[in-house]
């Protein structure tokens, strides 16, 4: 049984190389906390997590103060039981996102740990129940760019044997909006999913009127449509359920982003 005997924490800031700009906000920074745990046999695991320019400072301390210094000597391969213990430890100040960030930078730590020591990639450690998950791109999609570049994007990314390619929305008019995705649609044909995220920029009212427009184009889904805390609002919207036999139908592969991810065997 190898224990928990080393902690590193650090921040690094990523500057975007591009401009990349959603429906309430613009991407200036990437604060990534950084986690590295080394255990009684000298193995090392690494994890992050990241911020878009704000808040990184708060996820370093409460890191650094709370949560790291209940991890020596702790039994590195207990992951489950390690994340709700210190979860716990944040009961007092509720489960937010900088608690979410620095559980994430701790957690992937230990998986990383464990997988390494193992000898196997996270698939097969996690259960191994798929060797593969259709992909989706993210990156040529933000509400900056003009329609144009959105559909050469998303033809690309099908040429390229991606199945799907996720665009920013929450332009001002309706009808820009439904612009964009028509020339995607137009771009990609019907068989190549397309995803849209509005980053919480909408409304009830204009959420329920933008998915109407975004189900004429078999939108796979409408991600963060509304504030995250909207609780009530997101149930009155999927009362609509406009988004039908979408690639989010049960029983249906779990999408990952290609910006993010990369896959072994």
């Amino acid at each position: 049984m190898a224990r928990i005997s080393g902690i590193e924490s650090f921040m690094v800031d990523l500057k975007p190389k591009v401009v990349r700009t959603d429906a309430i906000q613009t991407f200036v920074s990437q604060e990534t906390p950084i986690v590295r745990i080394t255990d009684s046999d000298g193995e090392v695991g690494v994890g992050y997590s990241y911020t878009i320019g704000t808040g990184g400072a708060s996820v370093m301390s409460l890191l650094n103060e709370t949560l790291l210094p209940q991890l020596m000597d702790a039994d590195a391969d207990r992951i489950e039981q390690i994340w709700h213990e210190l979860f716990f430890k944040t009961h007092a100040t509720t489960v937010g996102p900088i608690t979410s960030l620095a559980l994430a930078a701790v957690d992937t730590a230990l998986w990383d740990l464990k997988c390494r020591k193992a000898g196997l990639p996270l698939w097969k450690m996690a259960g191994g129940m798929r060797r593969s998950v259709p992909l989706y791109t993210t990156e040529g999609g933000w509400l900056q760019l003009p329609a144009e570049s959105l559909a050469k994007d998303a033809a690309e990314a099908k040429a390229r044997g991606l199945q799907g390619a996720k665009i920013k929305i929450g332009k001002l008019s309706e009808a820009e909006d439904r612009a964009r995705v028509k020339l995607v649609r137009e771009a990609v044909g019907p068989e190549f999913e397309i995803m849209t995220d509005a980053n919480q920029g909408f409304s009830l009212p204009i959420a329920i009127r933008r998915s109407r427009m975004l189900a004429e184009f078999g939108v796979a889904w409408l991600e963060e449509p509304m504030a995250a805390d909207d609780i009530g609002g997101h149930a009155e919207l999927a009362r609509f359920s406009f988004f039908r036999g979408s690639s989010l139908r049960r029983g249906a592969p779990e999408w990952v982003s290609s910006s993010t991810s990369e896959f072994s065997s």
